[in-house]
């Protein structure tokens, strides 16, 4: 496929709490678009506080795809991903805007951009449910660690908490012989479809990231996190979703394990962890144009900047 040919999309990267949001609403009311989230959490209906969804109000009339459209109570795959962002962006084009994506999921925005084929592994039942079972009875933290001596590589961007992937990427591994790692590097088979401006969102001060984590925590406490919490304990206590950092932090409190200033404690703490994996993550990309929000806090200020990096690109 030729250049000409390719689609062009506008990313929006970056760590939890830089503003991602609200940078991709100005961008697609400046350059006639809609928004495409790229977040996993967000995906799933309910948890509208704990993954902080944005509201209507936040959205301001801009149409938002793929949030909000998951029942908590099924699993949704990167390979899932693929085909619906693929679907929504060519219904997008198709009515002539442009598509801005937006989110902190790194690894579906890059298994969708560069097109990555995943492996069939044919009949996974039997696997999986063995894995389940060991998770239950090891925990969390014993599987994820089978997983760093089989890909360290791989286990090293994803937490211990993120079991969903942490069994996938050992069923993988049982079912194929190929690590996670070398399944991705394995599966480029076509080049990718779209052509892509990446704009990052970063503080030159990491201090002032964290601190801006630290009060959307507060924020969320005070939006009613606990009564979403309770929710998920009493109705969905077993569901993927109920991962999310933001739901899981506030269960011993619910539990009366421990007192709600330590749960919030610890949610703001591994949210400020989920931040660096994020940077850590899209930092790999050298095409990301970075725009430090401590230096440029103004919102109108930071979409000019983003929007002549568009233009000096000149996808569109």
């Amino acid at each position: 496929m030729s250049n000409t040919e390719r689609t062009p999309l506008v990313a929006v990267v970056g760590p939890t709490a830089s503003g991602k949001t609200a940078l991709a609403v100005e961008l697609a009311k400046a350059l006639n678009g809609e928004v495409l989230s790229f977040d996993s959490m967000q995906l799933y209906k309910g948890m509208d506080v704990a993954t902080a969804k944005p509201t209507a109000d936040e959205m301001q009339g801009i149409p938002h795809h793929l949030i909000d459209v998951v029942d908590p109570s099924k699993t949704y795959s990167v390979a899932r991903f693929q085909e619906d962002a693929a679907r929504i962006i060519a219904d997008i084009r198709s009515r002539g805007k442009n598509v801005i994506l937006v989110g902190g999921t790194g690894l579906y925005l890059d298994s969708f951009i560069e097109n990555l084929q995943f492996l069939d592994t044919g009949d996974a039942t039997e696997v999986r449910a063995r894995l389940k079972t060991e998770l239950e009875s090891e925990g969390p933290e014993a599987m994820h660690a089978r997983l760093l001596t089989i890909d360290p590589e791989y286990a090293e961007k994803l937490h211990p908490n993120n079991t969903g992937r942490v069994l996938r990427a050992l069923e993988i591994y049982e079912l194929t012989g190929y690590t996670m790692t070398n399944q991705i590097a394995q599966s480029r088979r076509e080049p990718g479809r779209y052509d892509v401006c990446y704009i990052g969102l970063t503080a030159e001060d990491r201090d002032y990231l964290y601190e801006r984590i630290n009060l959307r925590v507060d924020r969320m406490v005070e939006n009613g996190l606990l009564d979403e919490a309770r929710q998920w304990l009493e109705e969905r206590p077993g569901a993927t979703a109920a991962q999310a950092i933001g739901i899981k932090e506030m269960l011993p409190y619910l539990a009366g394990e421990d007192t709600l200033e330590n749960c919030t404690e610890k949610l703001k703490a591994d949210t400020r962890h989920y931040a660096k994996r994020q940077l850590t993550w899209f930092r790999r990309n050298p095409d990301v144009h970075w725009l430090f929000i401590d230096q440029t806090p103004d919102l109108a200020a930071l979409t000019a900047e983003a929007l002549a990096i568009i233009d000096e690109e000149g996808i569109f």
